[in-house]
This record gives structure tokens, C-alpha cells and sequence, in this order.
């Protein structure tokens, strides 16, 4: 049997192309949603804020760093459980959130100001645990990891998008209000589909290696979610707030994570089919969790 270490996925440059207008559209979408005076709000009471970027950017690396030691998985299937822990939080975080009766605007907000933030802390977070952890040390020398590159993609597939789309809300707020809806749902539905057809394009490797992740993207998604709950728990937050940030830590942008494995790593097969289990994992276990959430109201 092939060495997941060896495998190199299927992507063509156009396909990467597509993949990062998609993940531009979905950002856009999100921040449809958003106005300057949602982020002037959080900066009078940052508490929540830092406690959620606290919970993405430091908690979850550690815990997955921790895991790691633990479990001893192939080197790029580590690798791609670094990366995706330093990725910010996903697309359908803000939807989770509301199903789960959490603070959506702080979610809302958590998102956008986690993306400008993973503009310097996602390579910092890749390139600072990757080289701690030793068998991927070697994975990380033999890529052209640069720091600017992934600086530059998120720049122009997260934040420029965030940027227009805030703008949009802020000086046409009826054109935004009109088409926020149908774009979130068209834009997840795009996505959606890309993922199904991309799988389909390496689906006889997804079946041989996804079993070997499985196990692995389970254990690490619940300790996204118990650091998120912990953190907001040690910070004393509400029940309203600590549901936003358990749910933004355990949803992680793992569309980003397979454009930059594809753009800057090859589409290394570990790698890869971690962060496309993560895609698929995330969702279910967001949802479930935000089921049982939703039969009792948050305290505030």
C-alpha cells in the first residue's frame, strides 16, 4: 500500500483558482453582515474577543501539539492537523452559532477580526508548532514555506473580500440586506459541490487514507470544542458568549487550509485528506452540538 506520506493529490492550478474565488465569495457573504460600528462595539468590550482569539490562535495549537505527542500520527497527516488548528474559523460558524442559540454577532464578528488576525498568526502558528513537533520538521524544510506567500493569498481570498463587504453594508445597506441571504446560501452551495467534485477527482485515495484520519480529525475536533468551551469557561463569560467561541474554535476555515496545502505543499495526501475530513466532520459535530444547545436558552 502506498505511503500517505508519498501521495500527492489531484488539484490542477485552475482547480486551486476556482477553489479561491469560491472562498472569497463565501467571505464576502459573511461580511454582508458586519459594520465598522459591530467591531467598534467589540472594542469597548474586548473580553470575549480576546478570549476567542485567545481559544483559536493559542489554545487549539497547544492542544494539537499536545495530541500530537500523544498519538504519534504519519508526519503529514500532523502536518495537516497544524495547519488546519492555525487556520481561523470556518464558513458556516456564524450559522452553527445562531442554530445554537450563541452570541451570532460576537461569532459574526470573531470570524472577520480572525481572519485579518491569521493574515500573520496562521504561518507563525504552521511554521512555530510544525518545526517543535520533529517529524514534521523535516516536511517543513523540504517545502518553500514563505511566510509572505500565505500572507499575500489570505490577503486577497479573506481579507480584501471581508474589506468590500463591509464597506457595501456600511455605504448600501439595503443592496447588502437584499442579497446577504441568497449569497450565503448560493456561495455555501458552490462550495459544497466543489469539495464533492474534488473528492471525486482523488476519491480511490480519500478511501484508502481516510480511514487513518478518521480517528485522529474526531479526537481533534472535540478538543477544539472543549478548549473553546474551557476558555470562555476560565474567562467567565456568559453561557450566550462561551456557545460563539466553543463553536468558532471547533469550526475551523478548513477551505483555507486545502488551498494553502495545494498551493504551498503539493497536495500532500496526509495532509489533504486531514483538512477535507475536518471540512466534513466539523459540520456534523457543529450541528449536533448546536441541536442539543438549542433546547435550553443561553443565559446572558
Amino acid at each position: 500500500m502506498t505511503d500517505i506520506d508519498d501521495v500527492m493529490l489531484n488539484f490542477s492550478p485552475a482547480g486551486l483558482m476556482v477553489l479561491n474565488a469560491i472562498l472569497s465569495i463565501v467571505m464576502f457573504s459573511i461580511a454582508l453582515d458586519l459594520r465598522p460600528s459591530d467591531f467598534r462595539a467589540l472594542m469597548r468590550a474586548p473580553k470575549p474577543l480576546f478570549a476567542g482569539l485567545v481559544s483559536q490562535f493559542l489554545v487549539l495549537p497547544a492542544l494539537t501539539f499536545a495530541m500530537l505527542l500523544a498519538t504519534n500520527p504519519r508526519p503529514s497527516i500532523a502536518l495537516g492537523l497544524i495547519l488546519v488548528a492555525a487556520c481561523p474559523g470556518g464558513n458556516i460558524s456564524n450559522f452553527i452559532t445562531h442554530r445554537a442559540g450563541g452570541n451570532s454577532a460576537l461569532s459574526v464578528s470573531m470570524t472577520g477580526i480572525a481572519t485579518v488576525a491569521a493574515l500573520v498568526l496562521t504561518p507563525f502558528n504552521v511554521a512555530l508548532w510544525g518545526n517543535l513537533y520533529a517529524p514534521t520538521r523535516d516536511l517543513l524544510r523540504q517545502t518553500s514555506l514563505d511566510p509572505v506567500s500565505i500572507g499575500v493569498t489570505v490577503f486577497f481570498m479573506l481579507i480584501l473580500p471581508l474589506i468590500l463587504g463591509v464597506l457595501l453594508n456600511a455605504n448600501r445597506p439595503a443592496i447588502a440586506a437584499r442579497i446577504h441571504k441568497p449569497m450565503q446560501w448560493l456561495s455555501m452551495a458552490i462550495f459544497i459541490a466543489f469539495i464533492v467534485v474534488a473528492l471525486a477527482a482523488n476519491w480511490s485515495f480519500f478511501l484508502s487514507f481516510a480511514g487513518a484520519v478518521a480517528g485522529l480529525v474526531i479526537l481533534h475536533n472535540a478538543l477544539a470544542l472543549g478548549g473553546g468551551y474551557l476558555t470562555a469557561t476560565l474567562a467567565r463569560l456568559s453561557d450566550f458568549d462561551r456557545r460563539a467561541i466553543t463553536i468558532e474554535t471547533g469550526i475551523q476555515n478548513s477551505g483555507l487550509g486545502l488551498v494553502l496545502i495545494f498551493a504551498f505543499f503539493g497536495g500532500l495526501g496526509g495532509m489533504a485528506v486531514a483538512a477535507a475530513f475536518w471540512g466534513i466532520w466539523h459540520a456534523i459535530s457543529g450541528l449536533v452540538l448546536a441541536q442539543v444547545w438549542s433546547r435550553r436558552e443561553a443565559r446572558r
